[in-house]
């Protein structure tokens, strides 16, 4: 009977301890957007053609089934117009894209959505009365409208969220009524006020520039995450980061995926994440009800059926409908190397059938003799090629695209220049050799030379002349730092990589020296200053001048195979390609 006390007094201690537990941590769920722009449709990519608002209702029912208590936040930048509005047609058109986009997201069941300077595009008339009828709280600290707040308060899983808005003050310059204030103080009252009511989690909506969403993180009492929708989505980059112990979430561009944060709150902070990026791909179904609200198009290039030619009737309104008649066919002959692990046609092809709907795409490969005859023909230097048909010349678009054209025999080649090349078929193979074009002045360049040394690559600065004047991207100080580090190479090889590894860390500095301790900086000065250093940087960028590279990083790998990448590639990636 004892060992019986003993053994239910056990298990009631257990539950007590599991039911602590439990309460000690909550998980809660934030789907988020943002810089949707209007985007109503999936994109019209040539790959991953997704996004679209019927598709995220879609999914976002789905998740908040599995996930009741989850909060759906828009970071801002929701109207259509403007120049980051890749759709945009005329103010009639895009007022009405506004506001589907804008019932769309009422009824999706946002919880709170940031105001920025895309929702200023058509008027501030525009912007008052549509937020006015909309059930959706309107969030920004530093904008004064009677429509709009300084924050709100959520409670959800039995944790209360402060949720607070922060709109750029170059809002300022598409106000004539609205009064708009500094915005980091301004949050930073929002905060403490929310801080005074007892709230546990704090996320700030914020359009503001990375640097001033920086400023506002530090001078903080603490704000646990930050929704940052202020550059293009941060396409090809991680969704997310961490500054200090704020969670920067970075919404993607027009609303192609969904973000979604799995949090983990421990006394009110956060003790842990799983962030995710959803594709809002074709395999999701559009809602219906959102369909209802949605026209067919606003303009022909919302009318997409392959092989047809699609305009759309009656744009922009609920009866819209678009029609599609067949297209005429356009033959492409692509010639490409057989074997080439970076000679990527897709994207060259798909952007050319959305010229062309009816184009017809065959390939010849490289070395053969029906490629090697159209290589002499039109004295090719490098590859892959793409030779359009002469009835191209009937085509609308023809007097638009034939600048970028060379008409030889009955057919019309793109040019090089328009279209790029990856593989070069005159220079001599060097098997195992990188060079790499790049610029001190970035802010990859550091993580960049980290990664490619093991390859130990000659490197390009990107840098030009012109009547005898250097010139780089990012003006005077570039140049000299190229004259420098060509100057330190010359006298202190063993030391170079580590110096420009130096700079490309610190390139906002001016105490290059920093970096050069252990050099006569005298010698360094007098080289980078005279007739000596410009003789070194001429020829450091005479291959930049021979292959016309102008942008980087680009990378020439054995002498013959030519790319560039977006940001820092993984060591994989690269690995992959010099193996091959």
């Amino acid at each position: 009977m004892k060992k019986n006390t003993i053994y239910y007094t056990l298990f009631a201690i257990s539950l007590v301890l599991l039911t602590l537990s439990s309460a000690d941590a909550e998980k809660i769920t934030i789907l988020y957007s943002g810089e949707t722009h209007g985007m109503i449709y999936p994109c019209s990519c040539p790959i991953e053609p997704d996004g679209g608002v019927a598709r995220r209702a879609t999914l976002i029912k789905s998740l908040k089934k599995k996930y009741p208590e989850s909060l759906i936040l828009d970071s801002g930048n929701f109207f259509a117009g403007g120049t980051f509005d890749d759709y945009t047609q005329n103010s009639e058109l895009d007022s009405r894209r506004a506001l589907v986009n804008l019932k769309a997201m009422e009824l999706i069941g946002y919880d709170a959505a940031g105001v920025s300077e895309a929702e200023f595009n058509l008027g501030e008339e525009f912007f008052e009365s549509s937020i006015s009828k909309a059930k959706i709280k309107f969030l920004s600290s530093n904008l004064k409208s009677d429509h709009v707040l300084p924050y709100t308060i959520i409670e959800a899983a039995g944790i209360t969220f402060g949720i607070i808005g922060v709109t750029p003050f170059s809002v300022q310059s598409k106000l004539t009524k609205l009064e708009i204030v500094e915005p980091v103080k301004s949050a930073l009252e929002a905060e403490a006020r929310l801080r005074e009511e007892g709230v546990d989690f704090i996320i700030v909506l914020s359009t503001l520039q990375s640097n001033l969403n920086l400023d506002l993180i530090k001078m903080s009492r603490g704000i646990d995450i930050l929704i940052e929708g202020n550059g293009h989505g941060h396409a090809g980059k991680e969704p997310y980061k961490k500054v200090a112990d704020t969670l920067v979430l970075y919404p993607n561009w027009q609303g192609r995926k969904l973000g979604k944060a799995e949090l983990t709150i421990k006394d009110g902070e956060l003790a842990g994440y799983e962030i995710e990026e959803l594709r809002l791909s074709d395999k999701i179904k559009d809602d219906p009800e959102m369909l209802s609200i949605i026209p067919d198009c606003f303009s022909d290039n919302n009318c997409k059926r392959e092989g047809f030619i699609g305009i759309c009737k009656s744009a922009g309104n609920l009866d819209s409908i678009c029609e599609f008649a067949k297209a005429n066919k356009v033959s492409l002959l692509v010639v490409t190397p057989k074997e080439c692990p970076i000679c990527n046609t897709e994207n060259v092809v798909n952007f050319l059938k959305r010229s062309f709907p009816g184009l017809d795409v065959s390939y010849l490969y490289y070395p053969g003799k029906k490629a090697e005859s159209l290589i002499n023909k039109f004295s090719l230097t490098g590859l892959p090629a793409y030779f359009l048909g002469e009835e191209v010349e009937k085509e609308e678009i023809f007097e638009n695209i034939k600048k970028d054209l060379r008409k030889v025999d009955k057919y019309y080649m793109l040019e090089p220049r328009f279209v790029g090349v990856s593989y070069f078929l005159n220079r001599k193979k060097s098997e195992g050799k990188l060079d790499l074009f790049m610029s001190l002045h970035n802010k990859n360049s550091a993580g960049l030379l980290k990664l490619v040394e093991e390859f130990t690559p000659e490197i390009h600065f990107l840098a030009g002349e012109e009547d005898g004047i250097f010139q780089a991207a990012n003006g005077s100080l570039e140049v000299e730092d190229y004259l420098r580090a060509l100057c330190i190479q010359k006298y202190y090889p063993q030391n170079f990589w580590s110096y420009i590894s130096c700079r490309a860390d610190n390139f906002n500095s001016s105490w290059w020296d920093g970096c050069a301790t252990e050099f006569d900086l005298d010698k360094v000065k007098t080289c980078a200053r005279g007739d000596e250093g410009a003789a070194l940087l001429r020829q450091n960028i005479t291959l930049n001048q021979e292959l016309e590279v102008m942008f980087g990083p680009t990378y020439l790998v054995n002498n013959y195979l030519i790319f560039g990448s977006k940001g820092v590639p993984s060591i994989e990636e690269l690995r992959k390609i010099i193996k091959e």
